[in-house]
């Protein structure tokens, strides 16, 4: 999964994948802003076939936040 989330935001937002780890901060880390990180979302759900709460995209702060996520949702 988190291979599936590095190449997500590579492809979308252009960041360097050397700078992408599982610690990596969307903000902090790697300058998300939150149309971006809206972005990601919903690049996460159409990928996924799932749907993210908007009351859950706080949780994501860490790449890790989000490959957790992604992880549970779809049971894997």
């Amino acid at each position: 999964m988190f291979e599936k989330v590095k190449e997500m935001l590579e492809e979308s937002l252009q960041i360097n994948p050397e700078e992408i780890t599982l610690k990596s901060e969307l903000v902090g880390d790697l300058g998300i802003n939150s149309l971006e990180l809206a972005d990601l979302v919903l690049t996460c759900e159409e990928k996924f076939d799932i749907e993210i709460k908007d009351e859950d995209i706080h949780k994501f702060v860490t790449v890790g936040d989000v490959v957790n996520y992604l992880t549970e949702a779809l049971g894997e």
